[in-house]
């Protein structure tokens, strides 16, 4: 059976839960990507091709809420090299701009090569004749050449969630040009800013050798390329409703409660990953603690830190790390039933999420380099009573729309104290002012928005040949 669209990306949008019966079931994995494309692919006859974690073999498509799905095995030796090697040893750290020191290993290297050219190869017999293949992230770059050389009557579009760095960082890459002629087999390249688009036309021109204009890449085969921004975003309305709900409402009363019902609560929530500028931040608010321009006593800083990647050994480090400089704070400035910072290190689900959310004052999100951050987003949208400050990094793509933020440079320890200090004095008035224009941001261009940019953009493409999308 072929489709008319085909999702690939490195996950399913699905987690495997195992029953108390030792029967398997799968719920929809969170995040926005997924009610993304979700009513395109059910608009399309669509099928979404990924790995659903694990090393089981063999497995056998199948059918979740009325979605198609392909899953694709990995052995333990490809989770090291292709997953946990060369996409998060390799290009994870040299795309967030060196914050840890990338590894290039070969065998990392031969092993990214195999697995994406099984996906390709998946994807090429699962399409239809003309069909449209959307394929997602920094762990699939070389897929969409290989899928054109299988199937060269395919539209093809990639989307990067993460950043694309400058021909400086990207050149330290031995595979710099095999990568870049891998995004060359899309029709369309998708980044979160257009310094991404632009990043990587310049290197297709420099390491190349193909000519361009402005966000064109013109090939010798005669097909042309484009490199665009499309920053993706989240489901406005949906956070929205559910912070508006009675269960949210009651929960966020009950977080602030248990908190002690200080008159301010800072939260931030990420992964635990290098990138997101958790250690300097803490070391921030608690100097603020130190120097007496906050109190225990009237604020406190909720850190919820989502595992992250636990078994490899610089994910342990920083959870260390983190783990023993909560416990100095807490030890010289908390008091007792007044901890300094309100850590936890756990994944909590979306209503919990919106909870925190509706509960906190000021959202402070600092990462060192971040393709976008939703939850900057998903925080303005549950403040549906035009209140709450958002303190956020100027390197978050968020950042770029989020202007009424109070913006931070991470590395700056006291740009960032100044910052949350204004944050927590700022009076409503300036607040609501802030708050409401970026609402207006998020709200007009949601991830619905985002979707179908992507997909009409992409569905003009060649559009000689192939099949036109239907709206979602």
């Amino acid at each position: 059976m072929g489709y008319d669209l085909v999702i690939v990306a490195n996950r399913l949008p699905v987690d495997r839960v195992e029953q108390s019966d030792g029967s398997v079931t799968w719920r929809p994995s969170p995040g926005g990507l997924v009610s993304a494309v979700e009513p395109v692919m059910r608009a399309n006859d669509g099928v979404w091709v990924g790995w659903p974690g694990g090393t089981e073999q063999d497995l056998e498509p199948f059918e979740a809420d009325g979605l198609s799905l392909h899953p694709m095995s990995m052995t333990a030796e490809e989770v090291e090299g292709h997953y946990e090697g060369f996409s998060n040893g390799t290009l994870w750290p040299l795309y967030h701009d060196l914050v840890a020191k990338p590894e290039f290993h070969r065998e990392w290297w031969d092993s990214y090569v195999e697995v994406n050219q099984r996906f390709a190869e998946t994807a090429a017999e699962l399409a239809n004749e003309g069909a449209l293949v959307w394929v997602h992230d920094y762990q699939l770059q070389l897929v969409p050449q290989m899928l054109r050389e299988l199937r060269p009557d395919l539209r093809i579009g990639f989307y990067l969630h993460i950043p694309f760095p400058p021909a400086e960082l990207f050149q330290q890459l031995p595979w710099r040009r095999q990568l870049l002629e891998g995004l060359l087999g899309a029709d369309l390249v998708g980044f979160q800013l257009p310094g991404g688009a632009g990043n990587f036309v310049r290197l297709v021109r420099q390491r190349v050798g193909h000519k361009t204009h402005r966000d064109l890449v013109y090939l010798p085969d005669g097909r042309t390329v484009r490199a665009a921004a499309f920053p993706i975003s989240i489901d406005t309305k949906g956070f929205e409703e559910l912070a508006q709900s009675p269960e949210v409402t009651a929960r966020a009363k009950e977080i602030r409660s248990a908190l002690g019902d200080p008159r301010k609560i800072f939260l931030g929530i990420d992964r635990l990953d290098y990138t997101k500028g958790i250690y300097a931040r803490l070391r921030a608010y608690a100097e603020l603690l130190h120097d007496g321009h906050l109190d225990v006593e009237d604020a406190v800083f909720v850190q919820v830190a989502v595992p992250s990647r636990e078994q490899v050994e610089e994910y342990q480090r920083l959870r260390d790390e983190t783990d023993r400089l909560v416990g100095r704070i807490n030890g010289d400035l908390g008091r007792i039933g007044r901890p300094a910072i309100s850590y936890l290190h756990s994944s909590y689900p979306r209503e919990e999420m919106a909870a925190l959310y509706r509960a906190a004052d000021i959202m402070v999100v600092t990462p060192y380099r971040d393709g976008m951050n939703l939850v900057a987003k998903e925080y303005v949208a549950c403040r549906y009573d035009d209140q709450g400050a958002l303190v956020l990094s100027e390197f978050a793509g968020a950042a770029d729309e989020l202007r009424q933020a109070w913006l931070v440079n991470p590395y700056d320890i006291n740009g960032m104290k100044t910052a949350l200090r204004e944050a927590f004095e700022a009076d409503e008035k300036e607040l609501a002012k802030r708050m409401r224009a970026m609402r207006r941001t998020v709200t007009s261009h949601d991830v619905t928005a985002w979707a179908e940019s992507f997909m009409s953009e992409l569905a003009q493409v060649r559009d000689s040949h192939g099949k036109a999308l239907r709206p979602s």
